[in-house]
């Protein structure tokens, strides 16, 4: 169940979901309920066990199978060419790269002092 600590409710639910995979009730391969179970489970909404589910995905804890549901992946595998999990951990790294690009350009262009000239006022 969700509480009202201040915390998202996704949050939560995610941290839960998390905890019982890597403590091992919910073994690899094993399927998570359904989005409507665990909305009941936890009181929520479809949308915010959506967003947990989401969390869990990014972080290569589960994999969905289309038309299948979602399973607990095999934290010992490592993910193989085309592997959705490899493709995220590359995303990752790609987007960090660029962030870091991203804040010496910023950077660059707050410390540049050309001032604007040539403009004249009537």
């Amino acid at each position: 169940m969700v509480k009202n600590t201040g915390r998202a409710g996704y949050l939560q639910i995610a941290d839960d979901l998390r905890a019982q995979i890597r403590g091992g009730s919910l073994a690899p391969g094993t399927p998570l309920p359904s989005t409507a179970q665990l909305a009941e489970q936890y009181d929520a909404s479809l949308s915010v066990v959506k967003m947990a589910v989401g969390i869990l995905r990014n972080e290569g804890l589960v994999i969905g199978q289309q038309g299948k549901g979602v399973f607990v992946t095999d934290p010992d595998q490592t993910p193989a060419a085309g592997d959705t999990g490899g493709e995220v951990a590359e995303l990752r790294a790609v987007v960090q790269d660029l962030s870091v690009r991203l804040a010496r350009v910023e950077e660059q262009l707050a410390t540049s002092t050309t001032p604007r000239s040539g403009r004249s006022s009537r």
